[in-house]
C-alpha cells in the first residue's frame, strides 16, 4: 500500500512540475542547441564522430583566435571555457568509438577520421604548451586538453585493429 501511494506522489510531482525527470539526451554544457539538435539529428555512429570533432576543431580554432585577439573582458575564462569545450567534444568523439565497436557498427570512417584529426589537434596543442601566449592562464586545462588528445588518438589506433573487417564478397 505504500508502494502506491509513493508512486502516486510521484507521478503527481512530475505532472506538476515540481519533480524534475532527467531527459534522456540532455544537452551537453559546451555544445549550443544547434550543434546538440545536429548530433541527435545524425544519422549514425560515423556522422555523430564527425559531428564531435569538427566542433573540437572549431572550439581551437576559436582559441586561437582568442590568444590572438583578445576580448576585454573575462579573457582567461574564455580561453579555459573553449578548452574545456575542445576536451569535451573529443572525449565525446571517443566515447562514440568505443560505443560503435562494442554494437559493432562499421565506424571506419570515424575511426580514420579520429585518427588523422586527432594528431591535428596534439600538434597544435604542444606548440602552444611549448611557446603558446598567457600559458599560466589556461596550463591545467591543456594539460588535460593534451592528454585527453592522446588517449582518443591512442584508442583510435586501438580501434583500427579491434573493428571487424568488411565484408567481403566472394566470387564465384
Amino acid at each position: 500500500m505504500k508502494y502506491a501511494a509513493s508512486l502516486a506522489l510521484c507521478i503527481s510531482l512530475i505532472a506538476t512540475g515540481f519533480l524534475a525527470v532527467p531527459s534522456r539526451a540532455a544537452q551537453k554544457d559546451y555544445l549550443s542547441s544547434l550543434e546538440s539538435d545536429k548530433i541527435r539529428d545524425a544519422d549514425g555512429t560515423n556522422e555523430r564522430i564527425k559531428l564531435f570533432l569538427s566542433f573540437a576543431d572549431d572550439r581551437i580554432k576559436k582559441f586561437q583566435y582568442e590568444l590572438q585577439h583578445p576580448s576585454s573582458n573575462k579573457h582567461p575564462e574564455m580561453l579555459n571555457a573553449l578548452m574545456n569545450a575542445y576536451v569535451g567534444c573529443v572525449d565525446d568523439a571517443a566515447d562514440l568509438v568505443q560505443l560503435g565497436i562494442q554494437k559493432q557498427e562499421n565506424i571506419r570512417a570515424g575511426i580514420d577520421l579520429m585518427a588523422g584529426k586527432t594528431k591535428e589537434f596534439l600538434q597544435i596543442l604542444e606548440k602552444l604548451s611549448a611557446d603558446g601566449v598567457e600559458v599560466d592562464t589556461y596550463k591545467d586545462n591543456l594539460d588535460d586538453a593534451i592528454e585527453g588528445t592522446r588517449d582518443a588518438m591512442n584508442d583510435a589506433e586501438k580501434a583500427k585493429k579491434a573493428v571487424a573487417p568488411p565484408p567481403m564478397r566472394r566470387k564465384n
